[in-house]
């Protein structure tokens, strides 16, 4: 069996204080783009290949005992002088067996982008390569920052499975996901190999009828 699933998340979920950042910089960025604010979610895939299942995602660096959670990189939150400090530094895991935190309050979830092996096993053996770019900055001057959609669309582009048609659940936002798409794409060009799926620009969030 395999298979490749996504799961959004509510950003914040299981706790308050992200949720209510989450909802002052979306305040702030609809103001500036003069547009409706929408709801912000956090990206998570579960890929399962016939030795186990592994989920993938970018989170806080919780303690120093990543390798229990299949952590295979970590990055910088806010500056790359900051990184020093644990506090300041996200993990990219690739967990087997493992859990996402909160994945009851998933939505329009889990989503099965693909049932075949070969996908399923590209997806895993590309988690150690995801960039660590500064997590919150737009190092690429692209408009829009890097974080953990970031690292989840790049997967997938990466893998062929076509990220740029993927939405977030209705009346909602996936901050940071063409960021992900434009790494890809510039990474393909300069190794000379074929581009991932072009870059577009972000449709407008769907509305519940």
């Amino acid at each position: 069996m395999a298979a490749v699933d996504l799961f959004w998340l509510p950003l914040g979920a299981g706790g308050q204080s992200v949720r209510l950042n989450g909802r002052v910089y979306e305040a702030v960025a609809a103001q500036l783009a003069r547009r409706p604010a929408y709801a912000l979610y956090h990206s998570a895939l579960e890929v399962r290949v016939p030795e186990g299942r592994f989920v993938i995602e970018m989170t806080p660096v919780r303690d120093a005992h990543g390798k229990q959670r299949g952590v295979v990189s970590e990055g910088a939150v806010g500056s790359r002088l900051a990184g020093r400090f644990r506090i300041c530094r996200y993990e990219v895991r690739r967990w087997r067996d493992g859990m996402i935190p909160d994945v009851e309050e998933a939505a329009e979830s889990p989503r099965r982008l693909s049932d075949d092996h070969d996908r399923a096993r590209r997806v895993l053996d590309l988690v150690p390569r995801v960039p660590t770019l500064v997590w919150g900055r737009d190092e690429l001057k692209v408009g829009e920052m890097w974080n953990s959609n970031s690292v989840i669309s790049w997967l997938l582009a990466r893998s062929g499975l076509e990220p740029e048609s993927i939405q977030p659940p209705s009346g909602g936002r996936a901050p940071g996901w063409q960021t992900g798409l434009l790494a890809a794409q510039r990474e393909c060009e300069r190794a000379g190999v074929r581009t991932a799926p072009p870059v577009t620009k972000e449709r407008p969030p769907r509305r519940h009828p």
